[in-house]
Order: structure tokens, then C-alpha cells, then sequence
């Protein structure tokens, strides 16, 4: 696990390799143990290690046998050894014991189609100069092959400036390298405010771009370089319609073959040479994770976050999970006054602005302080096994959506007014923005997940998305990315095309991004075994009625995984892990925040509307609308003043870098 970045296309070796440096430095925290680099003509690669396997020998870059492949990655690939076999019987020699050599040795059996064979979270970048002879000015034209996984859990983004293709596992290594402006995405700021997280492939920096899950990009070193589209390589809705021997006639059938599958999966997932523990909620998720854990791993670690405010706290239920299971359990504590005091870290430790990702923050600094570099997360479950309530509001939103397309304008207009006039909840304005403009999205799902309507945008937006630039500009990345999500989801059934929806939207655009980011900043690695791939084709591949039942919510996981979790978990009606906002921000917070949203920094300003900033804070004040709409922009404003207010960094060669990174010279010759 670790954090990668690079250039390719650059006038300099040297320059190239001070522009890695800085994003290195800027990575730091995700690999504090050691760093290395790749420098060759055109081109640089660099990563910063968090050493989970194969401590004495993974170090990075990892070459091939001859020195002309070399990677730097992100990520664990959990059947490594499988495949390491497989590779030795091809003639392969292996001079560590690391998963990421094993990735190296798969690119060059298989080329490009070696993602295809890897299990895992994964993020990486390849050099490959077999094909110039790797010597000289021929290894311009090398070429980078970069890759990110099936379900997204690892990040990768890039951008492409001055000629030159740069990548880094955090939006703001990039902006360190002094080459991408730090300027705000105005349509990515449309997709922030109606969704709290910024969507994929967008970034809030204009010009920087999220390499989407399940593809790869090749390109070849010239100067300048190319500009080649992403290559999908996965696709959910293909991988579900896949039929792939006999299908389980009932439930019960199916529950067994899953029970196989999750307790081959959470076994993989627990390969470490570093201590391990699991984050542990009242949830059914984290409990079957400890259940079938803690039977393979003595000693396991569990930490829950807990509140004062009781109605919000989970520690009664995961104390008695980890009594019952006997795991080292430590509750992380956190008060209204702790936040106040941190919110400065908690925002600062976040790549991208979110209304969500403080609590990982929290309990993955507890981890931390535990000593353990890993953990185990239940994230993925709901989405998969049906937890959410948009399993049961998206079809009913589809079906006003659809009446509404055969309804007069200026009367959904009109009705849409009315409701929302006599009942101004959020939920209501929700399907009220359904009903009047069911044209806005792609899918009815996109509606249930709003964070605020798009006519509610449009005024804190107004005047520029008014102004007739907006009007002309073409289409965003983030709305084509939206619209082959929902292509994919009228592929399917009713139930699997919310799972495909849920795990493309919102897993991919907030739980696993600040997962991924606030774990890191705590130089913690978190793993998800409910995203395994073979675990989610397994379960979208299923039919609607052996996975699903209206009265039992993940009534599949639960018939799988029963006979080994308490009672009391499995009667359990399903909760949504939230901090007290509400409570708190009603306190000392809600002062910070008011004042917060009454000064705009100066990036936000330029596109936002101060007085229907104002307004969204009254309407918490009145309790009109929930905690998340004005936390939202108050966390959008701290990230922009942090990132994107300053000027970029200097291009000049004297990087940052506390200290010197092992450096490979050339792809021909690593080790010179």
C-alpha cells in the first residue's frame, strides 16, 4: 500500500524528476516508511511505501528479470501466490516474496490483459521500454501502462499540462508538482452541491481527471505526449448477465455457496506481515467480518467510534459483538469539543471536499495510534446484499419520474410548488424535483441520492450558471460518466440495477474516497472484503428472488452468515453511522460554521451565491432542511481556501523532499 505518481512526455529527466519529488513529498503521508523512484528518458515514476508484505523485499520500483519493466503500485493483490505459481511455471523468476513483483511478471505474460487476472484493490504504473531497446533517446518511445481496479476502492488521477501527462494517487500531489493550476471545476462544483461529493471522472481542479474503475491507459513517451481515452477492461452490468455455470434454485442454496465464498474472501483479505484489526459497528456488515475474522486470527483488534449523546452511539451492541467473539476492543470517544478542536485536520486530511468522512478519519487515527497499518471494513455489504432504502425509493421515484414525462409542464411545475409549500421537508423535495423535471437525470435513482435539488443549485450557483458560457459549454464528463451508469442499470433487474447504480455513484464518489483518504492520512491501510469482485459477481449474477426478500433487508447475508452472529445483531433494524450533527452543530460548531459560510473564499465566490449560502444555514437554523446541506458548503469552503486558494508551486528543481528517494536511473538499467 502506498501512494504513486509520475510525468511522462517531459522535456528533462531532470525536471521530470523534480516535479515527482514534489508530488512524492506531497504523498508523504500515505507511505511514510520509505520511497523510491524511477527516472528514465521523458519520464519519471515515484512512490511512497506503507509496508504491509514482504517488509525486507518490496521495495519500489520492482523491476522484471532484465530491467525493462518496472512498476510502481498502490493496492494488495490477494491472490498473489496463485498466481506467482502460475507465472514460475511459465519460467518466471521471482527475487522477492511481493505481490507487486508478481504484477510485473503478469504484465509481461499477459500485456495489458493481466488486469484481468489480478484480485485486489490496485492502482499502479508500469514502464515498459522492452519494445525501444530501453536505451537511450529510443526509450522516448517506452510507454506507461496505467491501470486502477474493478470496483475503484484505490484512486488514480491525472491530467495532462504543457505537453506532458501527469499522474498521482491524490488530486493534490498533482497540484504540488507545480504544473497543474489549482482552479476550481465550476461543473464539478454543480455535482459537489447536488450530491456531496464530487463525481467521477471530474474533479473539483479543472483539468484534472479520476482514471475510472475497471480501466486502464496506455500511452507511449513522446514529447509532447498523446492524449489517448481511458479502455474499459470491466464492466458490471457485462460481468452480472455473464452466466456462469448452474444458478442456485433458492436462498438456502445460495447462502451456502455464499458462506464458501465470504469465508475464502475475508481469508485473503487477512494476509499481512503487519498487525491487523476491524472496524466494528452495531451493523450486521462489521459483525460478520469479526465473526469469520476472528475464527483464523487470534488477538483480532475491533474499534468503534462512540458518542456521549446515547441515541447516536453505537458501543453497547459491538461491546457485547466484541465480548462474544473475544477481540482486543477499543472505543474512540468523540465529543462535540474534540471535533471543534480537529476539524482543521479532519478537513485538511480530505483530497477532495465531502459532506461525509470524518468518522473514518477518527477511528483510523485510533487505529493508527493502535499500532496496526490495516483494517477491515464492511463497506460494500449494502450495496450488494440490498441495505439501503434506495433498493425500495429508486422504483417507486422511477415510477413518478415516468408519469411525470407524460404530464404537462406548467402543471408539474405548479403541483411540484405546492408540495413543497405545504410539506418543506427534504424528502419532499426530493420527489417534488422527480416529479417536476424528470428529464434531469438519466435514472430515477440519482434523484434519491440529492443533496440538494438542482433548483436549489441553480440559485446558489446564479448568476454564473445563468451566464451563456454555461449555456454553451459542452457537456461534463461526470453527466456522460452518469449516463453510461444508468445504461448499464436498464440492463438488469430491478434490485441489481440498484446495486450497480449504488456501487458506480455513491461507493465509488464518497465512501470509498474517504475511505481511502482518510485512512491514508493516518497512514492506515483499509480493506474491503464485501467489494472482492468474484464476491460481487457472485451476488449481482443471482436471481432477484434467491438474494432478495421484502421483509428482510440483506435477507441473503443474513441467511448465509446466522448461525455464526449474535442475536441481537441479526434482529437488528439497519442504521445509517452518522456523527451527532444535528445536536452539535446547534452548539459551539454551528457558530464556526455560520461564520465560516458568511466569507467565502475568494475561488467560490467567483461562481457561488453568498446570500443563498446564508439561506441554507437559516434553514437549519428553522429546521427546514438537515445538518448535511449547510455542513456540505461549509466543508467545500475550508478545502477550496486550504488548496485552491493559493498559487501553484514553483516549477524549479529544487524539490521538497525530506530526504533523498532510491532512485533507477534508467528502465534499462535499474540497479545502476
Amino acid at each position: 500500500m502506498c501512494g504513486i505518481c509520475g510525468v511522462l512526455g517531459i522535456e528533462r529527466s531532470e525536471l521530470g524528476e523534480a516535479l515527482t519529488r514534489r508530488m512524492m513529498d506531497a504523498l508523504r503521508h500515505r507511505g511514510p516508511d520509505e520511497d523510491g523512484l524511477l527516472v528514465a528518458p521523458s519520464a519519471a515514476l515515484g512512490m511512497r511505501r506503507l509496508s504491509i508484505i514482504d517488509l525486507p523485499g518490496g521495495h519500489q520500483p520492482i523491476f522484471n528479470e532484465t530491467g525493462n519493466v518496472g512498476i510502481v503500485f498502490n493496492g494488495e493483490i490477494y491472490n498473489f501466490r496463485e498466481l506467482r505459481k502460475r507465472l514460475e511455471g511459465l519460467g518466471h523468476s521471482f527475487r522477492t516474496n511481493s505481490d507487486t513483483e508478481v504484477i510485473v511478471h503478469a504484465y509481461e505474460e499477459w500485456g495489458e490483459q493481466c488486469v484481468r487476472e489480478l484480485r485486489g484493490m490496485f492502482a499502479f504504473a508500469i514502464w515498459d521500454a522492452r519494445s525501444s531497446g530501453a536505451t537511450g533517446d529510443n526509450a522516448r518511445h517506452a510507454r506507461i501502462f496505467l491501470a486502477r481496479d474493478r470496483m475503484g476502492i484505490k484512486p488514480l488521477y491525472y491530467a495532462f499540462a504543457d505537453g506532458a501527462l501527469l499522474f498521482a494517487s491524490e488530486v493534490r500531489a498533482l497540484i504540488a508538482s507545480g504544473r497543474v493550476a489549482p482552479n476550481v471545476d465550476p461543473y464539478s462544483l454543480e455535482a459537489y452541491l447536488l450530491f456531496g461529493s464530487v463525481a467521477e471522472p471530474s474533479t473539483l481542479v479543472q483539468g484534472v481527471f479520476s482514471l475510472p474503475p475497471g480501466h486502464s491507459l496506455t500511452m507511449f513517451a513522446d514529447t509532447p505526449v498523446p492524449k489517448p481515452a481511458p479502455k474499459c477492461y470491466w464492466d458490471f452490468a457485462d460481468a452480472a448477465l455473464q452466466k456462469d455455470g448452474p444458478s442456485p434454485k433458492d436462498m438456502r442454496e445460495a447462502a451456502k455457496q455464499l458462506r464458501r465464498l465470504l469465508e475464502e474472501t475475508v481469508s485473503d483479505h487477512l494476509i499481512s506481515d503487519v498487525p491487523l484489526g476491524v472496524f466494528l459497528s452495531s451493523g450486521l456488515d462489521s459483525t460478520a467480518l469479526v465473526a469469520l475474522a476472528s475464527r483464523s486470527q487470534s488477538d483480532l483488534h475491533t474499534f468503534t467510534v462512540v458518542f456521549p449523546e446515547q441515541r447516536f452511539s453505537e458501543a453497547t451492541i459491538s461491546r457485547e459483538t466484541a465480548k462474544h467473539f473475544k477481540t482486543r476492543h477499543q472505543e474512540v470517544l468523540l465529543t462535540p469539543e474534540q471535533l471543534l478542536d480537529q476539524v482543521d485536520d479532519a478537513v485538511g486530511a480530505l483530497d477532495q471536499p465531502t459532506m461525509d468522512g470524518l468518522n473514518t478519519y477518527f477511528v483510523s487515527r485510533a487505529a493508527h495510534q493502535a499500532g496496526l497499518k490495516v483494517a477491515l471494513s464492511g463497506l460494500g455489504s449494502d450495496e450488494i446484499f440490498g441495505g439501503y432504502s434506495t433498493f425500495t425509493s429508486a422504483p417507486r421515484a422511477s415510477v413518478v419520474a415516468g408519469l411525470g414525462r407524460w404530464i404537462p409542464g406548467p402543471f408539474r411545475r405548479l403541483s411540484a410548488a405546492l408540495a413543497t409549500r405545504i410539506a418543506p421537508g427534504d424528502a419532499v423535495r426530493k420527489a417534488a424535483a422527480t416529479w417536476k423535471s424528470p428529464t434531469d437525470f438519466p435514472h430515477a435513482y440519482f434523484f434519491t441520492r440529492l443533496l440538494y435539488t438542482p433548483a436549489r443549485v441553480d440559485r446558489l450557483l446564479a448568476p454564473y450558471f445563468e451566464s451563456p458560457a454555461y449555456a454553451e459549454s459542452a457537456e461534463s464528463s461526470w453527466r456522460l460518466r452518469m449516463r453510461e451508469i444508468a445504461r448499464q442499470a436498464y440492463r438488469l433487474d430491478s434490485f441489481t440495477a440498484i446495486s450497480c447504480l449504488e456501487l458506480q455513484f455513491y461507493m465509488l464518489n464518497t465512501l470509498l474516497r474517504d475511505t481511502d483518504v482518510t485512512s491514508m492520512a493516518n497512514s492506515l491501510e483499509v480493506r474491503v472484503p464485501f467489494l472482492d469482485h468474484k464476491l460481487v459477481e457472485f451476488v449481482a449474477r443471482l436471481p432477484k428472488e434467491v438474494k432478495y426478500r421484502p421483509d428482510m433487508p440483506k435477507s441473503l447475508l443474513v441467511e448465509a452468515m446466522g448461525d455464526l452472529l449474535p442475536e441481537d445483531v441479526v434482529g437488528l433494524p439497519k442504521r445509517t453511522f452518522t456523527l451527532p450533527w444535528d445536536v452539535w452543530l446547534r452548539g459551539p460548531l454551528g457558530v464556526q460554521l455560520s461564520q465560516n459560510l458568511a466569507n467565502l473564499t475568494p475561488p467560490l465566490l467567483r461562481y457561488m451565491n453568498q446570500r443563498a449560502v446564508r439561506g441554507s444555514w437559516q434553514n437549519f437554523v428553522t429546521g427546514h432542511t438537515n445538518w448535511s446541506r449547510p455542513w456540505s458548503i461549509f466543508v467545500l469552503n475550508r478545502w477550496v481556501a486550504r488548496h485552491l486558494s493559493g498559487s501553484p508551486a514553483t516549477q524549479s528543481s529544487t524539490a521538497a523532499a525530506a530526504r533523498p528517494a532510491a532512485v533507477a536511473t534508467s528502465a534499462a538499467n535499474p540497479r545502476s
